[in-house]
């Protein structure tokens, strides 16, 4: 027999489940430490010189991982880690995220002139993927026509069938897993040091020409640490975009009288969008690695352990959030771990919350009536290992322009 496929509600059924064991709670047999709560999950996120991002030493060797490293600051820790992002926080300004905003709603209203007169279409294929895709190639100054390209790697990447809760730590880090990715991460580095060599060769006025030219304390990024950081960029950027769009038109199709406030006043959407986050989390769970031994929440945990700690039960942790599985779009105060915390803390957060609100305020504006097709099957990814729909299909009704 087939294995079903797990659903959101199978995760946060498992989640709610394993928090009977407490906020915290170590495996010995795993040696793996896994956090439910919010202040402990937001201690050991803060905490950084002892629960290590660098996660290297656990996986097997692979030449191609390896280049992708060099410059994939989220596995890193300080002090190389601060380096690596003050270099490409020179060229990633947060006045160069807000100059986007009218490309945003020009591909966007694009991408909608190209449904014009059509009363359904697949949100995810039509616009949620292909607008965050559109934005952050351009960003980088790579030809947003090779998106399907990108589309095949992150399927590839994020697309973990077998993923679930009985999955071991040893699985997850075996030589088979990583050998399943590698090839699309092979593609992925030439592809961009192809692109990165180009603009070292004839800069231009994109962000691989500003990564390639930035410079702090004398030093310089290097091709490959370019590839790692463009890498991410361009895969974690656009599926954490395309996942709180799709998140959101669900929740708010869910929610009818929410979705009425929202059309009613739309200066509730960026609260809308934080919600949104909260309770439907694109990336459930972070793994930290122990340097020493420390507690967490109460619970002992070993030098060299695992810590899994999950921002899906976290985000709805009845201790900081009230009625946490309510879908509340005027929530006030929201501390949600949706983009992370500390010094890893999302740093293209700024960006799919842009794009999202942009993109959610033309909808709206678009069409009078937004709903989830009930005629054609809605299609997800294992919410093990992302949240978010790969296929939305929509009935709309409205101007459309």
């Amino acid at each position: 027999m087939p294995t079903p496929t797990p659903t959101l509600p199978d995760l946060h059924a498992w989640l709610e489940r394993s928090r009977r064991n407490g906020p915290a709670h170590y495996d010995e047999k795993e040696r793996c430490c896994t956090v439910l709560g919010h202040p402990e999950t937001l201690a050991v996120l803060a905490d950084a010189a002892t629960f290590s991002s660098d996660l290297g030493d656990l996986m097997p060797r692979q030449e191609d991982l390896d280049l992708f490293q060099r410059g994939n600051f989220v596995r890193m820790d300080p002090p190389r880690h601060d380096t690596l992002r003050r270099l490409v926080s020179q060229a990633f300004t947060p006045r160069m995220v807000a100059g986007l905003e009218p490309r945003i709603a020009e591909v966007t209203n694009g991408l909608l002139d190209d449904r014009a007169g059509e009363r359904r279409f697949d949100l995810i294929e039509d616009l949620a993927y292909p607008l965050p895709v559109i934005v952050i190639a351009e960003l980088l100054g790579i030809p947003a026509t090779d998106r399907p390209l990108f589309r095949s790697w992150a399927d590839r990447l994020f697309d973990r069938s077998d993923a679930g809760p009985d999955e071991s730590l040893s699985r997850l880090t075996s030589t088979k897993a990583v050998a399943e990715v590698a090839p699309a991460v092979r593609e992925m580095n030439a592809y961009l040091l192809g692109h990165i060599r180009a603009r070292r060769a004839a800069p231009g006025g994109d962000l691989i020409s500003r990564l390639v030219v930035a410079e702090a304390g004398g030093e310089h990024l290097s091709d490959e640490e370019i590839v790692g950081f463009a890498g991410l960029l361009l895969l974690a950027g656009h599926i954490t975009t395309t996942a709180t769009l799709g998140n959101t038109v669900l929740c708010l199709d869910a929610h009818p009288d929410a979705a009425a406030e929202v059309r009613a006043d739309p200066a509730l959407l960026p609260s809308t969008i934080e919600e949104v986050v909260r309770l439907y989390t694109p990336f459930p769970r972070l793994v930290r690695r122990a340097t020493a031994d420390a507690t967490v929440g109460g619970t002992a945990v070993p030098a060299g352990a695992v810590i899994v700690t999950w921002l899906a039960a976290a985000n709805r942790d009845e201790r900081v959030f009230a009625d946490p599985a309510r879908f509340d779009p005027r929530r006030t105060p929201n501390p949600h771990l949706g983009f992370g915390h500390g010094l890893h803390f999302c740093l293209g957060a700024p960006l799919a919350r842009l794009e999202a609100r942009i993109a959610m305020e033309i909808l709206l504006r678009r069409y009078g009536e937004i709903a989830v097709d009930a005629a054609e099957p809605a299609e997800f990814r294992n919410p093990w290992i992302m949240v978010s729909p790969t296929r939305l299909p929509l009935a709309v009704a409205g101007a459309g322009r």
